[in-house]
C-alpha cells in the first residue's frame, strides 16, 4: 500500500529527519538512504521526506552538514590507519573522485528533488510523483549530457536572436525604401500631371497663332480683277 500522509511536519519529525541524515552523512551513506530509513519511521515517502528537508530542515543545518562531511572524511582516515593498509597515489584520487561525486549527486539530486516539488505543498505529495521519485536514480553523465544540450540550445537561441534582429533592422531598411520610392513615384506624378497642363496651354497658344496668320493672309492677298476685250474674252487688268 502507498504511503500517503496529508498531516503537517512536527518539530520531533524534523530533528529525526535531520538527525539520520547527518548520521548517514557522517557514516559515509547517501541522502537517499536516509530520506528511506526516515520515511519508513514516519510512514512517509522518501520523496516528502526528500522534499522536507531541502525545502525547510536543512537550511538550518547548513553548519552540521559541513561538520558531518568533514568527519566522514577523517572517519575514512582513521580506519586506513587502524588497518594498516598502504593506499597507493592513483586509489587515493579515486577514492577522492568518488566522495566528490557523491557530493555532487547529493546536491544534484537535491536541486532536481526542488525542481520536482516546489508546486506541491510541505505537507502533501501525489502518489505519481512520490512512485517517480522513489524509484529516481542520479547519473551524472545524463546530468552532464543534459546541461550540454541546454549549452547548445541557447546557442542556437542566441544565434536565432541576432538572426531576427538582423532581418528586422534589414525589414526596417527596406521599408524606409519603399516609403522614399512611393514619395518619388507621387512627386513624378505629379510634375507630369503639370507637363501635361503646360503642354495643353501651349498647343492652344500655337493653335491661336496659327489662325491669326491665316487670317492675316487672306486680308493681304490682292484680289484679281477682270474686263471684257472686244471680242468678247475675259483678261485680268494689271494693277
Amino acid at each position: 500500500m502507498a504511503k500517503v500522509r496529508q498531516d503537517a511536519w512536527s518539530h520531533e519529525d524534523d530533528l529525526l529527519l535531520a538527525e539520520t541524515v547527518l548520521r548517514h552523512i557522517r557514516e559515509g551513506s547517501t541522502q537517499l538512504r536516509a530520506f528511506d530509513e526516515v520515511g519508513d519511521k514516519l510512514n512517509r515517502t522518501s520523496a516528502a521526506c526528500g522534499f522536507r528537508w531541502n525545502a525547510e530542515v536543512r537550511q538550518n543545518y547548513e553548519q552540521a552538514v559541513q561538520i558531518a562531511k568533514k568527519q566522514r572524511k577523517d572517519r575514512k582516515r582513521a580506519l586506513a590507519k587502524q588497518n594498516n593498509v598502504y593506499t597507493p597515489p592513483s586509489v587515493q584520487t579515486s577514492q577522492q573522485e568518488n566522495e566528490t561525486n557523491r557530493t555532487i549527486e547529493e546536491e544534484v539530486y537535491s536541486m532536481l528533488n526542488w525542481n520536482s516539488n516546489r508546486e506541491q505543498t510541505q505537507t502533501e505529495t501525489t502518489p505519481v510523483a512520490e512512485s517517480y521519485q522513489e524509484e529516481y536514480s542520479i547519473d551524472l553523465d545524463q546530468v552532464i549530457r543534459y546541461l550540454q544540450y541546454l549549452k547548445k540550445e541557447q546557442k542556437l537561441a542566441q544565434s536565432s536572436k541576432a538572426n531576427n534582429q538582423k532581418l528586422a533592422q534589414e525589414n526596417e531598411q527596406l521599408q524606409n525604401q519603399l516609403e522614399n520610392e512611393q514619395k518619388r513615384v507621387k512627386e513624378l506624378e505629379k510634375e507630369l500631371q503639370t507637363m501635361k497642363e503646360d503642354y495643353q496651354a501651349f498647343m492652344q497658344i500655337v493653335e491661336r497663332a496659327r489662325k491669326m496668320v491665316v487670317f492675316e493672309e487672306e486680308e493681304s492677298r490682292p484680289i484679281p480683277k477682270f474686263r471684257m476685250d472686244k471680242n468678247g474674252n475675259l483678261e485680268q487688268v494689271a494693277k
